[in-house]
C-alpha cells in the first residue's frame, strides 16, 4: 500500500512538472520561475514572404523562379541537398535564402539575389 501511495505521489509530481503548473506557484512564493529561451530569428531579422506572395512575385516576373536560385546555389555547393528556400526582404531588396546540406553533414547557407538569380553570398 505504501509503495502504491509513493508511486502515486511521484507520478502526480511528474505530471505537474510536465504541465508547467509550477510557474505561477513560484511567482507567488517569490522563487524565480525559469525564463523561456530566446531564439534568434533564422534569417537574422529579415522578413520572408509567404508562399502565396512568392508565387505572386514570380508570376509578375519581379523575381526569378525558385528553381533558378536553387541552380545558382548548386554551382556554389555542388552535390548538396537543398533543404529550404525562402524569399526574404533584405537591405539590398529581395533575396532567396537557401539552406543546403553538404555530403559531409554540414549545413551551408546561400544567398541569391532574387532579381538577377546570381549568388550574392554564402556562409
Amino acid at each position: 500500500m505504501r509503495q502504491a501511495f509513493a508511486l502515486l505521489i511521484v507520478v502526480s509530481t511528474a505530471a505537474v512538472l510536465a504541465a508547467g503548473a509550477v510557474g505561477p506557484l513560484a511567482e507567488e512564493t517569490g522563487a524565480l520561475a525559469p525564463v523561456p529561451a530566446q531564439r534568434e530569428p533564422l534569417n537574422r531579422g529579415d522578413d520572408c514572404l509567404s508562399p502565396a506572395d512568392l508565387r505572386e512575385a514570380v508570376a509578375e516576373k519581379r523575381v526569378v523562379p525558385p528553381i533558378a536560385a536553387i541552380r545558382a546555389a548548386r554551382q556554389i555547393v555542388p552535390r548538396a541537398e537543398i533543404q529550404r528556400a525562402s524569399l526574404c526582404r533584405h537591405e539590398a531588396g529581395l533575396v532567396y535564402l537557401l539552406t543546403a546540406l553538404r555530403r559531409d553533414g554540414h549545413f551551408m547557407h546561400v544567398m541569391v539575389d532574387a532579381q538577377s538569380g546570381q549568388v550574392s553570398g554564402h556562409w
